[in-house]
This record gives C-alpha cells, sequence and structure tokens, in this order.
C-alpha cells in the first residue's frame, strides 16, 4: 500500500506536515472540512503546497518527522522545487 508525506498551506499562511495511505485528495478535503479537529481545523481553508508518495507508511512517517524540524525557508525551498537552495540550508544546522 502507498502512502504520502504532504505540506499543506494554511489559511493563516503557515504550513502542516502530515502523512497519509488513504487518497490525497481525499485527506485534504478531510482537512479543509475539519474532520482531524487541531491545527488545520483553526486554519482553513488549506491548499496543498506539496507532496512526495512512498511505497510504504514507515518512509512517509520519516520523511514528515524530518520536514516537521524544519523551519519555514527550508519549507518553502523544497515547495518550490529550489535543490540548490535546499541543499544550502540542509548543511546549516541553524537553519534546519
Amino acid at each position: 500500500m502507498g502512502a504520502f508525506v504532504y505540506i499543506l498551506r494554511c489559511g493563516d499562511g503557515r504550513y502542516y506536515v502530515g502523512t497519509t495511505r488513504d487518497m490525497l485528495e481525499k485527506r485534504i478535503a478531510e482537512h479543509n472540512a475539519g474532520v482531524f479537529g487541531g491545527y488545520t481545523a483553526k486554519r482553513r481553508p488549506v491548499d496543498l503546497a506539496y507532496s512526495q508518495s512512498f511505497e510504504n507508511i514507515t518512509d512517509a512517517i520519516a520523511a514528515e518527522r524530518q520536514m516537521k524540524g524544519w523551519r519555514r525557508e527550508k519549507k518553502e525551498a523544497l515547495i518550490r522545487g529550489d535543490l540548490e537552495l535546499l541543499t544550502l540550508l540542509s548543511k546549516s544546522r541553524r537553519t534546519r
């Protein structure tokens, strides 16, 4: 069964990182409907900013944990596909 890690851009401009085994579109709709409560329910609407597929959920969860530790600048570099900046930011501990 496949899985996804995803980054949502919330209505207040913040980012939310999550994972799902479900269809990605379904999961985003659930966030927008407030099904989960919590972080995204108070920051709707949300839009998909980035997603990556994995063959198994454990890999998706590992990527989620890593991305949750990143600063905004690094998440935005990933979203833009700016691999050069992402690499530079990865080399510095201060910019995790």
